[in-house]
């Protein structure tokens, strides 16, 4: 197994995703209100798993040379990083207190931070490359057995409608990432539990000092 038959598989995986929200969208075409110009998903607070971080910052590298608009990304990828670390504090100092995980996730769905890829033109910059959470924002999801929907759409309450299981992506991307770990040969054994938002994973220098890879620089 190489690291690019891992990221193989997860590219066939967001096809497939690609795939059924297209079938969904078809089907429910004045419900889903998905459309070129909204952004109302480019402001949901999320964490990406290791394959779909360290994904989005090889097509970030790629597409970005070094100049002014990289360094635009950057500086609001920063931005969005403290935002998103203040409320992540505030939530586990919330739990702490005993606050229960279903009202944690019904906070944090509520938060509002502006994507560093989100261009003035309410266009994805990297927008071949959006994690899979992006894909599905407008067709109903489930997660820990709740739904939830973008507010947006007008899927009636009561009604039946076909439903993403968010657990079910999140642990076959926690696999990839699992395995993505193994055949790096990390010497971190939680480099694949590692989970970062968006804003972070545009920062971090995913080199092989960062990933466990070989000698690190103090045994250089």
């Amino acid at each position: 197994m190489q690291v690019g038959d891992i990221f193989q598989e997860y590219e066939d995986l967001v096809k497939q995703v690609d795939n059924l929200f297209i079938r969904v969208k078809s089907g429910f075409p004045d419900e889903i209100r998905c459309a070129k110009g909204c952004s109302d998903c480019c402001y949901a607070l999320f964490d990406l798993s290791l394959i779909e971080a360290v994904y989005l910052n090889r097509a970030f590298l790629d597409n970005f040379d070094f100049g002014a608009a990289r360094s635009a990304i950057l500086d609001a990828a920063a931005q969005a990083d403290r935002t998103a670390t203040r409320h992540k504090r505030d939530f586990y100092n919330m739990t702490k207190q005993g606050t229960s995980d279903e009202e944690i996730l019904a906070l944090a769905s509520k938060v509002r931070i502006r994507c560093p890829l989100l261009g003035f033109d309410n266009s994805c910059r990297l927008y071949a490359h959006r994690p899979i959470t992006c894909r599905l924002y407008g067709v109903p999801n489930t997660i820990q057995g709740k739904s939830y929907v973008c507010g947006l759409c007008t899927f009636k309450p009561g009604q039946s409608y076909p439903t993403f299981a968010q657990d079910r992506i999140q642990d076959k991307l926690a696999d990839f990432s699992r395995r993505l770990a193994q055949t790096l040969d990390s010497r971190f054994s939680q480099l694949g539990a590692v989970y970062v938002p968006v804003s972070m994973a545009l920062i971090t220098r995913y080199d092989d000092n960062y990933l466990g890879v070989g000698k690190s620089e103090e045994q250089a």
